[in-house]
């Protein structure tokens, strides 16, 4: 994210709405939140750095006109929580940040849903009107040359048939947790467990867990490092 060196006079002015922040790191949050609050003064601006943070938040929140998320946040893989929020709140629209600026993660970022991509290498200004296209109902991707890809059509319609609680158990299943595990990070009980790791393992045609694991790893963006895929 590039700071404006002229400060913040040439934000564009956006219409009062009502916007979560998902990003767990605090300077790219902060930044975003005070110019968000200079462009529109009216407006609500709320801020998580996990996805249960953001879940929390969206459960919290009904009415919610937007939803910044970043790529990388603790809970989810890659492009995981984006499909999750898209099939839990179709009706509120996305914009993925993300320092990862390949190609085609941006075509995936826009294959699997998202309204929008914002360059954390971009000017403050920048951001925020391209903020302000989404909230207009319009879209605003970086331009490049990645085409739409047949298996991330075929890997979204599958990972869509699961609900937000079997999301989050792919989730675990992808780090390897056993069932008993699964249960205590999820507060469920272990049998319940067992009923929704079945049903992924069905919806997803996966004859094993590690099949299923495999499945998320293909979620993860291109040029990642190890640290952004934590």
């Amino acid at each position: 994210m590039v700071p404006d060196p002229s400060g913040h006079s040439d934000l564009v002015n956006l219409a009062p709405a009502r916007i979560v922040i998902a990003d767990d790191h605090p300077l790219v949050s902060a930044a975003l939140s005070h110019a968000l609050r200079e462009a529109m003064p009216d407006g609500e601006i709320w801020t998580a750095s996990t996805l249960s943070a953001l879940e929390a938040t969206l459960a919290e929140h009904p009415d919610l006109d937007l939803v910044l998320l970043d790529l990388h946040m603790p809970g989810a893989r890659g492009f995981s929580a984006l499909i999750l929020l898209r099939g839990q709140r179709p009706e509120i629209p996305v914009m993925v940040i993300s320092s990862n600026e390949h190609p085609r993660t941006i075509a995936r970022a826009q294959q699997f849903g998202a309204a929008g991509f914002l360059p954390k290498s971009a000017p403050l200004a920048g951001m925020i009107a391209a903020i302000g296209e989404v909230m207009a109902g319009g879209s605003s991707f970086p331009r490049h040359n990645a085409a739409r890809s047949a298996d991330d059509a075929q890997l979204a319609s599958r990972l869509a048939q699961l609900t937000p609680q079997q999301m989050r158990v792919l989730m675990c299943l992808a780090d390897g947790m056993l069932n008993k595990q699964i249960a205590h990070t999820l507060r469920l009980a272990e049998n319940t467990v067992k009923v929704h790791v079945a049903a992924v393992l069905h919806k997803l045609g996966c004859p094993t867990r590690t099949h299923a694991a495999l499945l998320v790893k293909a979620l993860e963006a291109e040029g990642a490092t190890p640290d952004e895929m934590q």
